[in-house]
């Protein structure tokens, strides 16, 4: 999401807006002469369909489904999050206070809390501020449960399986681990203070992940060039892997096959798919027509890769099998920093954000 880096938090805003790459035009002549350029506009080819466009109040800078698809979460430049309906795209609930208001600066990061039968859980969010806040939210009532004040830009942040933790990750090299339940910051994972072992990172970390089938184990990739696995009891990561340099929300595990997907902010192997248990690289995804950065990468269903980034301003499905291109939207209004889909189905709805738009697709039905 943040390709620049920026000395100050006050400065972040202005960056992510100055760095968005226009949508390509097209060159035209009037009757009397000038010339002049029109935007074109977004087009959708392959087996998707564009379905709604929802329009909101600012830049999107993340999104994110809950787990059963009702809602989507969607955070702005200004800090504020809009919870949508998850099947008519309706606003159903903001959130937003006082602190969000005064600090005026990005949400990072959104992630819904597992829902677990019999607690009272169901649709909390999880919020990271680029202004250093980490607050849970309750959808329904718009409430803000607890905030955390961590002294650095948060960038991201993710819960484990069980949801009994969360972790954090931000433009240092420490990823904190927190208790769900206090909201108390149990561990702090970080490396070694000699530079000659690379046993966690050395700059900021923009992609966090707990294994979804392991309660301790988790991943993380940042400016570095290297994905650190870790256990959230040790304060030192196990292994690394030497390669992506992850520059946003980038980065995803498959549990059946074990494999880690990888988007790189260059133009060359930007997508990768590596084993988990090994760290081997397993493949190296071609590009698409033109070479696009990679800000947001995920998996889409099980046989799917989803991605998304600036310079083409697009955003495309992958095979996973042929490694080509299924499906994909281009000429966007922005670049694309994040992505998300409903995890319904063979074929899941995608949620594009590209700048103050969220474009949802759907498979294109097959001709009869």
């Amino acid at each position: 999401m943040f390709a620049l880096e920026r000395s100050s938090v006050s400065s972040l805003s202005h960056s992510i807006h100055s760095n968005m790459t226009t949508p390509r035009s097209t060159r035209k002549t009037s009757g009397a002469g000038d010339v002049f350029f029109q935007q074109r506009e977004p087009s959708v080819d392959g087996n998707l369909k564009l379905s709604q466009v929802i329009e909101t109040s600012g830049d999107v800078m993340c999104c994110r489904y809950n787990e059963d698809s009702t809602l989507l979460a969607v955070g702005l430049a200004n800090g504020a999050v809009k919870i949508y309906s998850g099947d008519t795209g309706a606003l159903l609930y903001n959130l937003s206070d006082q602190e969000v208001v005064d600090s005026s600066l990005p949400c990072t990061s959104i992630h819904f809390r597992a829902y677990h039968g019999g607690d009272r859980s169901k649709n909390n969010v999880l919020v990271t501020y680029a202004s250093g806040m980490v607050k849970h939210w309750h959808t329904a009532s718009s409430t803000c449960l607890s905030t955390i004040h961590e002294t650095r830009q948060t960038l991201n942040a993710a819960f484990n399986t069980a949801a009994d933790q969360f972790i954090t990750c931000g433009e240092d090299d420490k990823i904190y681990i927190y208790d769900e339940s206090t909201r108390q910051r149990i561990m702090s994972c970080e490396p070694s203070p000699s530079m000659n072992v690379m046993d966690g990172h050395r700059c900021r970390v923009f992609a966090i992940q707990f294994h979804p089938q392991e309660a301790y184990q988790f991943i993380s990739g940042g400016w570095d060039d290297t994905i650190q696995f870790w256990d959230s009891r040790i304060q030192h990561s196990i292994r690394k892997l030497y390669g992506p340099h992850i520059c946003g929300d980038s980065l995803d595990i498959d549990a059946d096959h074990n494999h880690i997907v990888t988007g790189s902010w260059r133009k060359e192997g930007n997508l990768q798919i590596w084993d988990y248990s090994t760290g081997n690289l397993i493949k190296n995804v071609p590009q698409d027509f033109a070479s696009s950065l990679l800000y947001c990468s995920q998996w889409h269903g099980k046989d799917y890769i989803a991605v998304g980034g600036t310079e083409q301003n697009m955003a495309r499905i992958i095979d996973r099998g042929t490694l080509q291109t299924t499906g994909r939207i281009v000429d966007l209004p922005g670049g694309v920093y994040c992505l998300d889909n409903n995890r319904q189905g063979v074929h899941p709805r995608l949620a594009v954000g590209s700048a103050r738009n969220i474009y949802l697709l759907d498979k294109k039905p097959i001709a009869t």
